[in-house]
């Protein structure tokens, strides 16, 4: 990124920054619009030169960012992160519920040969990979990644890297 301005500056419209969405582009002016776009994963953002922010234009959620001085950081959270317990209860949500099936699979175990054996070690994981999702979920809501552009810009990224 050497065509990034030094880090310590404060955002200023007319400069070149990283993207917040792929942090492989860089953000600048478009001509003849209020707004900034990246060159790499091409979203547009709109900027509050007061508030030293960005706003993605073209998304349906409301994904925002406020210039740090170094870098971006999302502008919704004010500086709020997960404590220990909110990550033990999430650790809660996908260990207890896995470790019912499996102890009822365990004290309760299919006849071995039967056609419908495979059920509690299927369901088990079915178990598993479903409250994972949603606390890996709520993680990536609460934190504003934005996974589809991220891979969007990464598939980009390989297809016209070659």
């Amino acid at each position: 990124m050497s065509n990034s301005k030094d880090l310590a500056n404060d955002f200023k419209s007319g400069g070149v920054y990283s993207c917040p969405v792929c942090r492989q582009g860089q953000i600048s002016e478009m001509p003849l619009m209020e707004a900034v776009a990246c060159n790499f994963c091409r979203h547009i953002f709109t900027v509050d030169s007061r508030q030293q922010s960005l706003k993605m234009a073209d998304s349906s959620q409301p994904l925002s960012w406020r210039w740090n001085g170094r870098r971006w950081q999302n502008a919704t959270r004010n500086d709020a992160e997960l404590g220990w317990g909110v990550g033990l209860a999430a650790i809660a949500l996908v260990i207890l519920p896995t470790s019912l099936i499996a102890l009822s699979a365990y004290i309760f175990p299919p006849i071995p040969g039967s056609s419908l054996s495979w059920v509690p070690l299927f369901w088990m994981g079915l178990t598993f990979l479903s409250h994972l999702a949603f606390v890996v979920s709520v993680v990536v809501e609460y934190y504003q990644f934005p996974v589809f552009a991220y891979l969007q810009a990464m598939r980009r990224r390989l297809f016209h890297s070659s």
